[in-house]
């Protein structure tokens, strides 16, 4: 699959893409997609998993908060707008591969205008209605071992996450878009430094996994 900035701006690689939800590591997560939208209604719009990540197989859970008004077929760092790229590009630098990551909302489905003008913040309605599919996907991923929450509405799921998953590492940080990155000088150095953490959470997880004591999980 073609893994650069914004190639999902390019109908081609949607439609491999789309092709690639069928693929093992994807498929129950694809499942699950469609199962919100069968209980949101025709109206939901919920995009999938991209199968680029890792699916099933993911040690580290990026969550956002809900899927943006130009999101595409799937929640993913090749989307063609600057918060994707903007991930995609840190976590280069963090040196995180993706294959070892899935990237999700606390609110699958997306919460705005109808006409998708603009995006109104999640509330609590909004997380707890999400809460069943997020505990659904922490079923699914055997493998995890980190979640990152980004930006605010992100990061007021804490606790649920936290009930959730109490063995998981988590941690919090901001979220990649624009608006957070360029309102403050330091704001992406921070997030690029909070995804560095991650990757070296994953180092030490895998070397006490390796060694048989996991008692820190």
């Amino acid at each position: 699959m073609n893994d650069q900035p914004r190639t999902l701006g390019n109908p081609a690689s949607v439609v491999e893409r789309m092709a690639g939800l069928e693929l093992p590591h994807i498929v129950p997560l694809t499942a699950l997609v469609r199962q919100i939208r069968i209980d949101k209604g025709p109206q939901a719009v919920v995009p999938f998993f991209d199968p680029a990540d890792g699916g099933i197989n993911a040690e580290v859970l990026f969550l956002l908060e809900a899927p943006g008004p130009n999101a595409t077929n799937f929640i993913s760092r090749n989307n063609p707008d600057q918060t994707a790229e903007n991930f995609f590009r840190l976590n280069q630098e963090a040196g995180i591969d993706r294959k070892r990551t899935v990237i999700w909302n606390v609110v699958p489905w997306y919460i705005g205008r109808d006409d998708k003008s603009a995006i109104r913040p999640a509330n609590r309605q909004d997380i707890e209605s999400g809460r069943p599919y997020v505990r659904q996907l922490l079923q699914l991923l055997p493998s995890l071992r980190v979640i990152l929450l980004l930006g605010v509405k992100a990061r007021s799921s804490e606790k649920m996450l936290r009930d959730l998953a109490p063995a998981i590492l988590l941690f919090k940080s901001r979220h990649p878009s624009p608006l957070s990155l360029n309102r403050l000088p330091n704001n992406r150095s921070e997030l690029l430094g909070d995804l560095r953490t991650v990757a070296n959470a994953m180092v030490t997880k895998s070397k006490l996994s390796n060694t048989g004591d996991d008692r820190h999980a």
